[in-house]
């Protein structure tokens, strides 16, 4: 298990998107997806159902012009059911993403400016109550879901590109500044070509391994 620590900090405020070019990046036309992934949320924090789906909707949106389609499974707190089976408490599977939303802890080894962490091949974990407080400093409460939208897509990211996920640009950039903030809010904040390349290609490896571990399972019947 890889341990991928990350620092998306927001150093500058956002301060108005409008009036703003677009980059080529988002006016060009969107690739169909080509492999699925599932992601299983667990919702830890207090962002309500209706700014969990509007992030879901963006982190989606955002997968979708890298050419990768997104399965979310929305899972319900509390334990599993002995008897009946429960997707949501089942080991992973290859495709499998298994992302928590959480609050700020009061003590962590993560500064304040870091939003999230993914550990290597299925965890992504998303700390929505910073990613409030950005957006109330900047007296912008909407932000949030638009924050934790393309903060989720960054951490799972890092589970399809690896420890060298960072960018100088796009939603895999390190460290989000006013024009990172500028993008996410226009929906111009993506993963960049070459990343878009790399995750349908460990998309595809995962969808494979998994079809072939069905196989076996079976070929063992």
């Amino acid at each position: 298990m890889r341990w991928l620590g990350l620092k998306l900090g927001l150093v500058v405020g956002f301060s108005g998107a409008a009036g703003l070019v677009l980059p080529e990046a988002v006016l060009a036309e969107q690739p169909s997806p080509s492999s699925t992934i599932r992601v299983r949320v667990n919702n830890y924090s207090r962002a309500s159902d209706r700014v969990l789906a509007s992030a879901e909707h963006e982190a989606n949106r955002i997968f979708g012009r890298a050419g990768l389609a997104v399965d979310w499974l929305n899972c319900p707190p509390g334990h599993s059911n002995p008897v009946q089976p429960d997707s949501c408490h089942e080991a992973p599977e290859p495709t499998d993403i298994i992302l928590r939303v959480l609050s700020a802890p009061a003590r962590t080894k993560f500064q304040d400016s870091v939003f999230g962490f993914a550990v290597y091949p299925h965890l992504a974990s998303v700390f929505y109550d910073r990613m409030l407080k950005r957006a109330i400093s900047d007296d912008a409460e909407f932000e949030a879901q638009f924050l934790l939208g393309c903060a989720i897509a960054h951490e799972i990211g890092h589970l399809l590109l690896g420890s060298n996920g960072h960018s100088g640009s796009g939603v895999m950039r390190a460290r989000w500044e006013r024009k990172q903030i500028r993008q996410a809010m226009t929906g111009a904040l993506l993963f960049t070509p070459e990343q878009a390349r790399l995750i349908q290609a460990e998309a595809q490896t995962r969808t494979q391994t998994r079809l072939q571990a069905a196989g076996l399972k079976e070929t063992a019947r």
